[in-house]
């Protein structure tokens, strides 16, 4: 499975309504552009109006009146935040995107405990990544939203990331909870969070998925590392998601597999009422597309 493939079956509805919450950028409106080139999704757009229509006259004037595409002035962030939150609450949208505003902004919103997206769950980032050598997609959480997940954090972490796997067609994903070393250390909290949730998989605690761990990097991707290090059990170096100890772990593997291996990402938070396309303002447009489809797939689900 690839990026693409994912493009390709969130453009096989015509029923999805991304909410954009400052939309005035250009990368966004890229992003916006090809997703309507592709059928993916209608828009509705918040900002200031006279600001982002100029961009779309200037820089994409073939959206000019386009009939997926509606727009609604608010005069700042915060009201552009609060504005596509509602139109989520309202159903008038199923998937949320962060535009040109900071994080902090469009998660108070979504926070809201008046008209926001909480359902209860723990919020979570799951980035699927696309990576030259292996042919499936590897999912990678949480690298963005949890700073140091305790254990009933890690079990919703990795049901929000198996509904994403799910979504994309991965039926029983293999989770991997990395840590540094494969046995379980009284001295290492990771090692002892991941024989928990082993055991918790086991007892059906936590469902959908196959959990094996811990393991280090190497051996939860490569069966000839596993293999080399005398690791058995069928599901060693083949994992589909990797469960990381901690947001400082996961924010290097991810961005490790951008610049360093060239990897191709998509990425949504799971756990609210939608799924959120909550991209860097530095993500390229094909970056955001590929959070798009895979949000719109995880909507769908």
């Amino acid at each position: 499975m690839k990026l693409e493939d994912l493009i390709r079956q969130a453009s096989e509805s015509t029923e999805n309504v991304v909410a954009v919450a400052a939309a005035a950028d250009l990368e966004v409106l890229e992003a916006v552009s090809l997703a309507i080139e592709l059928e993916m999704a209608s828009f509705r757009l918040y900002d200031d109006e006279p600001k982002l229509k100029a961009l779309i006259n200037e820089h994409y004037p073939h959206l000019v009146n386009h009939p997926r595409i509606y727009t609604q002035h608010v005069k700042d962030a915060q009201q552009a935040a609060l504005a596509a939150v509602k139109s989520v609450r309202l159903n008038e949208a199923n998937v949320l995107m962060k535009g040109h505003i900071p994080t902090a902004v469009i998660l108070k919103a979504v926070l809201n405990p008046d008209f926001g997206l909480r359902t209860g769950k723990v919020l979570s980032h799951v980035a699927a990544f696309e990576i030259n050598g292996y042919d499936r997609l590897i999912f990678v959480t949480d690298a963005a939203m949890n700073i140091a997940p305790d254990l009933s954090q890690k079990a919703q972490i990795i049901q929000n990331a198996v509904k994403v796997a799910h979504a994309v067609g991965v039926n029983n994903p293999i989770v991997a909870p990395l840590a540094a070393v494969e046995t379980v250390n009284p001295n290492m909290q990771p090692t002892l969070d991941a024989a928990a949730l082993v055991s918790m998989n086991m007892r059906g605690q936590i469902k959908g998925c196959i959990i094996d761990g811990p393991l280090a990097l190497d051996n939860a991707i490569s069966i000839e590392a596993a293999q080399h290090k005398g690791i058995s059990g069928e599901h060693a170096g083949r994992a589909d998601i990797l469960l990381v100890p901690s947001i400082e772990a996961g924010n290097i593997l991810y961005k490790s597999l951008v610049y360093f291996a060239k990897a191709k990402v998509g990425a949504v938070i799971e756990g609210a009422k939608a799924p959120i396309v909550l991209t860097s303002r530095a993500d390229s447009a094909d970056s955001k597309l590929n959070s798009l489809a895979l949000a719109i797939c995880s909507s769908q689900k």
